[in-house]
């Protein structure tokens, strides 16, 4: 793949994409943000950081901000979604004409569709079908500590390792370790499910249990992270 200095679109100015948009534009290479409240980007634009989310963080010269999302689409080699997921069908339906052959898609989205129960890649497949290149972005982070540059490791599965090793070499900065993989189903299985093991050690620490609780909570979370990801093909 050409590591040319194309920019990267970033759709979704919430604190995770505003985070992955300052990580990619700390390489000094061109990143564009998009947001949907055109008031709001024209804010963030002008103080040059998200008021609303990372208000303490400054956005990097070569971050450019924008609320046209068919110009951001255009202007863009690649595109990351980062937004809700159950807003991902919807975004990657109103941008499908706007992609090019060329262009590839990214999603830091994580969660399962509400209503079908499918997986990420499987409703991209149905918007742009099975053959395209597509990756996911996942892993344990907190956008805020992203954006301040604090060490954090995050992994990009994708079904076109050339893809993967491009954004890896895209992402990664001195604080940010990025590692590749092509478990797909894994990555995202592991991303939604483990926000529900986070809910319960916070339960299990809101009553008092103890270190050896939560430790017992989270080996055993993971094994059953692990065999329903396996059942479900990672």
């Amino acid at each position: 793949m050409n590591d040319s200095n194309t920019p990267i679109a970033v759709l979704g100015a919430g604190s995770w994409g505003t985070a992955l948009a300052i990580s990619l534009s700390r390489n000094g290479e061109e990143t564009l943000l998009w947001g949907r409240d055109n008031v709001q980007i024209t804010t963030f634009e002008s103080v040059r950081c998200n008021t609303r989310y990372l208000p303490d963080v400054s956005f990097p010269e070569s971050l450019r901000l924008s609320s046209d999302l068919q110009q951001t689409v255009k202007q863009a080699g690649h595109i990351i979604v980062v937004v809700p997921s159950h807003g991902f069908r919807g975004i990657l339906e109103i941008i499908k004409p706007y992609i090019s052959d060329s262009q590839k898609i990214a999603w830091a989205t994580k969660g399962f569709e509400a209503g079908s129960g499918k997986l990420l890649h499987q409703v991209a497949g149905d918007v742009f079908g099975a053959d395209r290149s597509f990756a996911v972005i996942s892993g344990p982070t907190f956008a805020k500590e992203v954006a301040k540059g604090l060490p954090t490791a995050v992994t990009v599965a994708s079904n076109d390792q050339d893809f993967a090793n491009y954004l890896a070499r895209r992402l990664h900065t001195e604080t940010f370790r990025i590692y590749t993989s092509d478990d797909v189903v894994g990555v995202e299985v592991g991303g939604a499910v483990k926000n529900v093991l986070a809910i319960a050690a916070g339960i299990s620490d809101g009553l008092s249990y103890g270190a050896n609780a939560r430790a017992a909570l989270i080996t055993r979370a993971l094994a059953e992270i692990m065999r329903l990801g396996s059942d479900l093909g990672a």
